[in-house]
C-alpha cells in the first residue's frame, strides 16, 4: 500500500458509516436547529421525477418517480406510471417486480404506435437492469438477459426493434460521475466499450452492431429503420465524449460505421429528420458529458460533410434538447435563457426563431431535458418546478398544460422567496438568483453565501432543491443565498459560454463578485458576513475566491480543483481541458498555472471546509489534499472530509446529509 493510500484511510471521516476519522474531523456535525432540520428534511423529502414522456399520439404520459425508503429516507428504487392526461382516472403503475416488491425502473420509451412502452428494470436481479416491454394488458415481458450496463432504449420507427447502449460486463455504472474503479497492479487505460445493441421484439434475439473498439454516446434511428446516426469515439469512453464524431451505423448488416461529421467543439443529441435528408444536433462548448447546451446545427444525412449549418446563430440562449417537426421544415427545442428554461422553434426555411413558451419555472428534472413532444409537436409531457413549486408532471398543449401528479403537494419551501437579479460587468448583463432568508425581516441584517454552480458550462435554474443542494438549507439558518450565472454559463448565447476560455478565475470571478455587490446594494446584507461554496467548478471557484479576496469569512469547498497542472495528470477526463485552455499542460503550462489556486495559496486567510468522494474521477481527492495541506501548513483553519465509495456525484443519502450538516455548522460558526 502506498503512502497516499494509507493517508486516505487515516483521513476518512464520515458520519453514519463508522469510518475511521482524523482528529480534525472526527466528531459528528453539530445537531441542527429545528428550522434547519426542517429545511434539510424538505430537501430530502422531495419525490424526484426523472422522466416525463408523452406518447407519440399525445394521449398518454408516462413518468418515473423516486420511491422512499425506511423512515421516508431517499431510496435508489423508482416507479413507472402511465396516465391518460385528459382523464380523471388514477394512473396505472407499470412494474416488472413482484407484487409489493421494489426495483430500479425507468428510461421509458413509447412504441411508435403508442400502444406499448419499453423500460429498464432490475426486478429480476438487483443491480442488473434488463429490458422489458408491456402493452398494458398483462405482466411486462422481459426481452434481455444481459450482464453489464444498459441505457438509452429507443424503438425503431417500424416498431420491430428496440435499440439500447450496452457495456458488456461493465464493472461499474457508466459515465464520469460514477465512482471510479481503483487502479491496482499494472496501470493502463481501461476501455469499456459502450456499443449499440438491437433486440428483435418478436424473437428477443440480441445483436451488437457497433465495433468492439468504439464507444457510442447518443443516437437516433433513420425514419426507414435501416440506419442509426450516433456520436461515438474510439478509446476511453469517459474521456472521449468531448472529441466524438457523428457516424452512421447500418442496422441491417455488419459493416463499418461511416463518419459523416467532426466538429471543432462538442456534439450532442443527434436527431434524424423525418424526411431522411438531414441530421440535426446541438453543438458548442460543453464542459461535462450530459450537460448539453449550444446552438442547433444541421448536416446532410447521406454523405460526409465538412461544414454544418448553424440554424440558430446569435440566439441569446442555449439549446438543450431538440425535436424535428413532422414535415422536416422546423425544429422545436428547449432552451436555457436568462436563468430560465423555455420552448422555442426555428423555421429552417426562413431562419426565424419563435418563442413557444417562456415561464417563471424550470421545465425538466434537475438540469435534464425539459420537454417531450407528441409526433405532431402539439402536445407536451413535462416536469414543471421552481424554487416555490416542487416538481410535478404536467401534460397538454404547449403552455396550456394540465397537472397530472400531486406527489409533492405536501412540500412547502423552507426558504424565502427567490428573485432574478441582474448586474453589469465588462461582458454585459449577468444574471443570478437571490434566495431570501426564511421569515425575512427587512429591518435586520443578514449574512450572504454565494453558491457557484458546476460546469462551468451549466446554469443555476429555477429548480426545487434536492438533497444534493445543501446551500438551499442555509436560508433557514438566516442567510441570503446568491446563485450566479457568470460568463461560461449557459443561458446568454454561445459567445457568453465561451467567454472564459483561457480565462478561468478572471472574468468569471469578476462576474461573481459584481453579483455579490449587487446583492448587497439591493438587500440588507452585512458585507462582513460573506461565505462561498460550490461543487466541481463551483468548488474550484471557491478555492480560487479565497486566494483572490479576503471578503469571504468562510468557505465550503466540494470536489474542488487546486492545481490545474497536477490535475491534468490525475483526472480521468482530461480531453475537456484543451478546449478551455487551448493546449495541453505539457505544451503550455503557463496558461494552466495562471488560473490555479495553488499559485496564489499564500494569500488565503479564509477558514475552509473541504469535502470530496474518495473515488471521484472528475475532481480527484489529491486536489483537495493539496489545498487542505497548504491551509494547514499556513495556519488557516481547515477541515477535510473524504466520503468512501463516492464518485463525483454522491449516491449515499447519509453522505449528502452529513455534507449539509457540516456546511451549515461551518458557516454558522463564522458568519453569525
Amino acid at each position: 500500500m502506498n503512502r497516499l493510500a494509507k493517508f486516505a484511510i487515516i483521513l476518512l471521516a464520515v458520519a453514519f458509516v463508522g469510518s475511521a476519522a482524523c482528529a480534525a474531523a472526527s466528531d459528528e456535525p453539530p445537531k441542527p436547529s429545528p428550522a434547519v432540520d426542517h429545511a434539510i428534511q424538505t430537501l430530502f423529502g422531495v419525490h424526484e421525477i426523472s422522466e416525463s414522456v408523452i406518447s407519440p399520439d399525445g394521449r398518454r404520459v408516462a413518468w418515473v418517480e423516486s420511491l422512499s425508503g425506511k423512515n421516508g429516507a431517499p431510496s435508489p428504487n423508482s416507479a413507472i406510471y402511465v396516465a391518460d392526461w385528459k382523464s380523471a382516472a388514477a394512473p396505472q403503475r407499470i412494474t416488472a417486480a413482484a407484487s409489493g416488491a421494489a426495483a430500479r425502473e425507468g428510461q421509458v420509451v413509447w412504441s411508435p404506435d403508442s400502444k406499448s412502452i419499453a423500460f429498464f428494470s432490475d426486478a429480476a436481479h438487483a443491480g442488473q437492469s434488463q429490458l422489458y416491454v408491456t402493452d398494458f394488458t398483462g405482466a411486462p415481458h422481459q426481452l434481455t438477459h444481459v450482464k453489464g450496463d444498459i441505457s438509452a432504449p429507443l424503438w425503431s420507427p417500424d416498431g420491430k426493434t428496440i435499440s439500447f447502449l450496452y457495456i458488456e460486463n461493465a464493472p461499474r455504472a457508466a459515465g464520469p460521475l460514477a465512482a471510479e474503479t481503483r487502479d491496482e497492479g499494472v496501470v493502463g487505460v481501461k476501455n469499456f466499450e459502450q456499443r449499440l445493441a438491437l433486440v428483435d421484439v418478436a424473437s428477443s434475439k440480441l445483436r451488437q452492431i457497433s465495433p468492439a473498439d468504439m464507444y457510442v454516446y447518443e443516437y437516433d434511428w433513420s425514419p426507414d429503420s435501416q440506419k442509426i446516426v450516433g456520436t461515438a469515439a474510439h478509446g476511453n469512453g469517459d474521456n472521449n465524449w468531448w472529441i466524438a464524431k457523428i457516424y452512421i451505423f447500418d442496422a441491417t448488416r455488419d459493416s463499418a460505421p461511416q463518419p459523416i461529421f467532426q466538429s471543432d467543439w462538442q456534439i450532442a443529441t443527434p436527431k434524424w429528420s423525418p424526411d431522411g435528408q438531414s441530421v440535426a444536433f446541438i453543438g458548442g462548448l460543453m464542459s461535462d458529458e450530459g450537460s448539453v447546451g449550444g446552438d442547433i446545427f444541421t448536416i446532410p444525412a447521406n454523405s460526409p460533410s465538412t461544414e454544418a449549418r448553424d440554424v440558430t446563430p446569435g440566439i441569446k440562449a442555449s439549446a438543450i434538447s431538440l425535436q424535428w417537426s413532422a414535415d422536416s421544415h422546423s425544429i422545436s427545442f428547449s432552451e436555457i435563457a436568462d436563468g430560465r428554461t423555455g420552448i422555442a422553434s426555428v423555421n429552417l426555411d426562413s431562419g426565424e426563431v419563435s418563442t413557444l413558451y417562456a415561464g417563471d419555472e424550470h421545465l425538466g428534472s434537475g438540469f435534464g431535458v425539459g420537454i417531450s413532444l407528441s409526433r405532431d409537436g402539439k402536445i407536451a409531457g413535462i416536469i414543471r418546478q421552481s424554487f416555490s413549486m416542487p416538481p410535478e408532471v404536467w401534460a397538454g398543449p404547449i403552455g396550456d398544460w394540465k397537472q397530472v401528479t400531486h406527489i409533492n403537494s405536501g412540500l412547502h419551501p423552507a426558504w424565502g422567496k427567490a428573485e432574478s437579479l441582474h448586474w453589469t460587468t465588462d461582458i454585459g448583463s449577468v444574471q443570478g438568483w437571490l434566495i431570501y432568508p426564511a421569515n425575512y425581516d427587512p429591518s435586520k441584517k443578514y449574512g450572504l453565501v454565494v453558491d457557484v454552480h458546476g460546469g462551468p458550462a451549466a446554469a443555476n435554474l429555477q429548480n426545487w432543491p434536492s438533497r444534493r443542494n445543501y446551500a438551499l438549507a442555509l436560508p433557514a439558518a438566516g442567510y441570503f443565498v446568491l446563485l450566479p450565472n457568470p460568463r461560461g454559463s449557459y443561458g446568454a448565447g454561445e459567445a457568453f459560454t465561451r467567454a472564459n476560455i483561457k480565462d478561468f478565475g478572471y472574468g468569471d470571478f469578476k462576474d461573481i463578485m459584481a453579483g455579490v455587490d449587487a446583492a448587497i446594494a439591493s438587500q440588507p446584507i452585512d458585507p462582513n458576513r460573506l461565505g462561498i461554496t460550490g461543487w466541481s467548478y463551483g468548488g474550484y471557484m471557491s478555492m480560487w475566491a479565497v486566494t483572490q479576496t479576503h471578503r469571504f469569512r468562510a468557505a465550503v469547498i466540494g470536489a474542488g480543483l487546486a492545481d490545474w497542472l497536477s490535475y491534468y495528470g490525475e483526472n480521468s477526463i482530461d480531453k475537456w481541458m484543451t478546449f478551455y485552455f487551448g493546449d495541453t499542460v505539457y505544451n503550455d503550462p503557463a496558461v494552466y498555472a495562471k488560473s490555479a489556486p495553488i499559485t496564489f495559496i499564500k494569500n488565503v486567510q479564509t477558514p475552509s471546509l473541504i469535502v470530496v468522494g474518495d473515488s471521484d474521477g472528475e475532481c480527484p481527492p489529491p486536489q483537495s489534499y493539496e489545498f487542505w495541506h497548504a491551509l494547514v501548513t499556513l495556519g488557516v483553519p481547515a477541515q477535510f472530509v473524504i466520503y468512501p465509495h463516492e464518485g463525483h456525484g454522491f449516491v449515499n443519502p447519509a453522505h449528502s446529509r452529513d455534507v449539509a450538516l457540516r456546511a451549515i455548522a461551518w458557516f454558522n460558526s463564522r458568519l453569525q
